[in-house]
C-alpha cells in the first residue's frame, strides 16, 4: 500500500495511483491525503503564528478585508494604494521565517504520511488587485505599464522567497490562489494575459520546480482560454474551482492525459442544490472527462455552509470521490483476473 504522499505523487505523474486522492480543504483535513499549511501572515504582532491561521482582516502587505460574518474571507474595503507607488515606495513584507514556520512542527506530526502542501493563500495578480483596487489594476496595465511591472514583480519576488522557504522546511508542493476568470470568460484578453503575466508565472513556477516543489494553481471562473497555457508553463495540479462555468468537455479534449486536475463538486450548483446521487454522478462525469486510468485527478472537498451546503451534501461530496475509488479497484480486479 502506497503512502498517501506517494498516492498523490502518482496521480500527478500519471503513474497509476491505487485510488483517487482526495483533499479536504477547509475542515476535516485528516480525512484526506493532503494537508494544507498557510504561509500568509497579518501585520507583525497580530495573532498567534503557532496556530497557523490568519483572520483575513489585515494582510502583511497592508490590504484589508472586511468580514461579512458569513464564513467567507471577506471583501476588500478600499485600495491600500489608491495611487500607484513608484518602485522606491513599494514596501515588501519581510520573510518572518520564524513566525511563518512556528506551527510547522505540530503540522508535520499531524500530517503523518500525507502530502504537505504549503499555500500562499491569496497570490499574484489577486494580491495586486487588493493593493490597488480592481478598476485601478485594470487601468495600470495600459496607463502605467512600468510602474505596474515594478509592483507586480515585487509581489512575485516575495512569493518566490516564500516558495524557497517552504522547500527548505520539507513541504512537497506550493499552492497559488489567483483568480483570472469571470463567470463567462477571462478578466482580460488572452493576448494581454500572455504578454504581461505568462512569462512572470513561468519564472515563478520554474523557481518552485527548481526547489523541488510541485505547483498547484487555483483559479475561479472560466479559464478555458488559458488552461493550456498554465499546463505549458508548469502547473502540475490545476484546480478548476468553478467547474459549472467551464466547458470541461473541451478542457478534457485539450488536456486529458497530460494535466492533473483538482476538482470540486460545484459549490455554486450541484453540491448546494443536488441530491447525493447527483453529487456522485457529477464526480463520475468530471473524472471521465479529465482523468485517465493512469491518473490525473484529485478530488476536492470543501465545506460551504455559507453558500447553503447541507451537512448531508458535504458528506456526499467526500463519499462521491470514495465511490470513484471503489470503481477503480473493481476495474483493476477485472483487468488483473
Amino acid at each position: 500500500m502506497d503512502s498517501r504522499k506517494t498516492l498523490v505523487d502518482r496521480a500527478i505523474a500519471f503513474a497509476h495511483p491505487e485510488r483517487v486522492p482526495v483533499v479536504f480543504w477547509n475542515c476535516d483535513q485528516t480525512e484526506g491525503d493532503v494537508m494544507l499549511y498557510h504561509l500568509s501572515l497579518g501585520r507583525p504582532g497580530d495573532g498567534d503564528p503557532s496556530a497557523n491561521s490568519w483572520d483575513w482582516s489585515v494582510n502583511e502587505w497592508g490590504y484589508q478585508l472586511e468580514s461579512s460574518d458569513d464564513g467567507t474571507m471577506g471583501y476588500p474595503v478600499e485600495p491600500y494604494w489608491p495611487e500607484l507607488p513608484s518602485p522606491d515606495q513599494i514596501a515588501v513584507p519581510t520573510l518572518r521565517e520564524e513566525d511563518r514556520m512556528a506551527a510547522a512542527p505540530v503540522f508535520f506530526v499531524e500530517c503523518g504520511d500525507r502530502y504537505r502542501l504549503a499555500s500562499l493563500d491569496l497570490s499574484g495578480f489577486t494580491v495586486y488587485t487588493l493593493l490597488r483596487g480592481f478598476e485601478n489594476a485594470m487601468e495600470d496595465f495600459l496607463i502605467a505599464p512600468d510602474r505596474f511591472a515594478a509592483v507586480m514583480d515585487s509581489i512575485l519576488d516575495f512569493e518566490c522567497q516564500l516558495i524557497a522557504m517552504a522547500a527548505r522546511h520539507g513541504f512537497h508542493g506550493i499552492h497559488f490562489a489567483d483568480d483570472w476568470g469571470t463567470q463567462n470568460g477571462l478578466m482580460i484578453s488572452p493576448d494581454l494575459w500572455r504578454r504581461l503575466f505568462k512569462p512572470r508565472y513561468r519564472r515563478q513556477f520554474e523557481s518552485a520546480h527548481q526547489a523541488g516543489l510541485d505547483v498547484w494553481y487555483h483559479c475561479c471562473g472560466d479559464l478555458i482560454d488559458i488552461a493550456e497555457d498554465f499546463h505549458e508553463i508548469g502547473v502540475d495540479v490545476l484546480n478548476i474551482a468553478q467547474p459549472n462555468v467551464v466547458d470541461l468537455d473541451e478542457v478534457g479534449r485539450r488536456l486529458q492525459g497530460r494535466q492533473c486536475f483538482m476538482m470540486p463538486i460545484s459549490y455554486q450548483t450541484v453540491s448546494i442544490q443536488g441530491t447525493p446521487d447527483e453529487i456522485c454522478a457529477e464526480a463520475r462525469r468530471m473524472y471521465e472527462l479529465l482523468a485517465t486510468e493512469a491518473g490525473g485527478f484529485i478530488g476536492y472537498v470543501e465545506e460551504y455552509g455559507c453558500m447553503g451546503m447541507s451537512n448531508e451534501n458535504y458528506q456526499a461530496c467526500g463519499e462521491a470521490f470514495q465511490r470513484l475509488n471503489a470503481g477503480m479497484l473493481q476495474h483493476a480486479a477485472r483487468t488483473s483476473s
